[in-house]
């Protein structure tokens, strides 16, 4: 298979297509193209409105979306897709545990995308009422991340 030119065909579908990003998996390959939308969290690094490939060992992963509860407050939403980080590094405490108090532009979690960590602040005030993820979760974009009243 040549990278390039299936990467290239990839992206010409997602442009005509006006999708935000695609995955395709053959074999142990995968790739996955995503056209990013303008960040709207604050201090979250913008990623330029480019094709981004991705290709990474086929790994079998079986895990149920995350259902949230039906219940009221705002919710903080990732940006971009990767991997749900509550604290900076393991033996870190956690941003936020329910029950902490917010400010808006506070610090609240990561989200690790493509090797970067990308640090997702509040837009809210408020009280943590859940957090939706555990550690090493993968996240969609504008998946819900956690929950403030």
């Amino acid at each position: 298979m040549d990278i390039v030119k299936v990467t290239s065909e990839l992206a010409n579908i997602v442009r005509a297509n006006s999708l935000s990003f695609i995955r395709v998996k053959e074999g142990v390959t995968e790739i996955e193209i995503g056209i990013p939308e303008p960040a709207v969290y604050g201090a979250v690094p913008t990623v330029p409105a480019a094709v981004i490939p991705t290709v990474a060992p086929a790994v079998a992963v079986a895990s149920a979306p995350v259902q949230t509860a039906s219940v009221g407050g705002n919710f903080v939403k990732s940006p971009i897709i990767g991997t749900f980080y509550a604290a900076s590094s393991p033996d870190k405490p956690a941003f936020v545990k329910v029950g902490d108090k917010v400010e808006k532009g506070q610090v609240v979690c990561i989200v690790e995308s493509m090797k970067l960590m990308n640090e997702i602040t509040s837009e809210f005030s408020g009280t943590v009422g859940e957090i939706c993820l555990k550690d090493g979760d993968a996240v969609e974009f504008d998946q819900k991340l956690i929950r403030i009243d």
